[in-house]
């Protein structure tokens, strides 16, 4: 930090800005509306985290994975999530080989996880034995089989998607999973004039196709830059406030939270704050953390890592009302 000078910093911010403009604008020209969520997802891919998208079916969700890969220049691939797949069939598996000897031995022969943009498409049609195969590549970005660890090629970045209004022959994501996605994003519906404008280009064929704009090594250049972020003392107390307000024992917890909140969201979550902040401070030009950068993405980063009790569950509470009005309520001093 102290060999990099102010105005340095301030001109990596103002390019990181246009940057972030460049990519958002690509995918924007692809993706009709869902600009928060565009936003989102570039953000988690900066900040090195994973997203899972939630939205009912046909609100574009693996378009969007699509016109990410199109606008990136890495390696993308995509895995349908069904209920008989199993964890070899995402991380890869052990053959038995002759080599030139005749000699036989065990060779790994990679799984589809061995990509650097990763689409879990559906992933809570698995069964949880096939979901925990991404939980070391998701948190350490490396594999582990039969004794022998491969690390993936960086950046490295999990987009998941979820249809919520689907049970049958779904399994919900257990805790730890939901824990190693930064984001939980719920794709909204489309407004009157974005229907439209989806209409009109799968009926005229006017589709736009996506323009190269960032590679793996700029990316993490990119990543580096977040580091020198100013970040103070009263902006990261105030994240961990933040996620301490979503546990019901804490003194900064609503009267809500206590009542139907089990549990709250756990120490990643003040991680993901931080990283999602400094994102924003350069997206929009600055070189520092403000109170409002934490707060733009706290819904997106706690929503999914605080579970509701049993009085939660049985009034059907929505947990991000109780998360947005810890926001609210929350002073910036304290």
């Amino acid at each position: 930090m102290s060999d990099v000078t102010a105005a340095e910093l301030q001109a990596e911010a103002n390019q990181f800005r246009d940057e972030f403009e460049k990519v958002r604008a690509a995918v924007g020209r692809v993706i009709v509306g869902q600009q928060r969520v565009v936003e989102a997802t570039l953000t988690a891919l900066l900040c090195g985290g994973n997203v899972l998208l939630e939205g009912v079916p046909g609100l574009g969700k693996t378009e969007l994975v699509k016109a990410l890969s199109g606008v990136l220049k890495l390696h993308f691939r995509r895995i349908q999530f069904t209920p008989d797949l199993m964890p070899a069939d995402v991380i890869g598996t052990s053959m038995m080989t002759t080599d030139d000897a005749g000699k036989y031995r065990f060779e790994f022969r990679q799984g589809p996880v061995f990509t650097q943009l990763l689409l879990a498409d559906e992933i809570n049609r698995a069964t949880p034995k096939t979901q925990s195969a991404l939980l070391e590549t998701m948190q350490e970005g490396t594999v582990t089989t039969g004794g022998t660890t491969y690390r993936l090629e960086q950046p490295f970045f999990v987009l998941a998607t979820q249809n919520p209004i689907e049970q049958e022959g779904t399994f919900p994501l257990p805790e730890a999973q939901l824990d190693r996605f930064m984001f939980k994003v719920v794709v909204p519906f489309l407004s009157r004039e974005e229907l439209n404008e989806v209409v009109s280009r799968t009926i005229l064929k006017k589709q736009v196709e996506a323009t190269p704009i960032l590679d793996g090594p700029r990316i993490l250049h990119l990543r580096t830059v977040l580091d020198r972020v100013v970040v103070s003392d009263p902006m990261r107390d105030y994240a961990c406030r933040l996620v301490l307000a979503t546990h019901p024992e804490t003194a900064w917890a609503t009267e809500r939270v206590k009542k139907f909140l089990r549990w709250g969201a756990s120490p990643r979550a003040a991680q993901a704050l931080i990283r999602a902040a400094r994102v924003r401070a350069l997206s929009q030009g600055r070189a520092h953390v403000s109170f409002q950068d934490i707060r733009w993405f706290a819904p997106e980063v706690l929503q999914h890592r605080a579970l509701l009790n049993y009085d939660g569950q049985a009034e059907n509470v929505s947990v991000r009302e109780i998360i947005e009005e810890c926001i609210q309520k929350l002073p910036t001093e304290g």
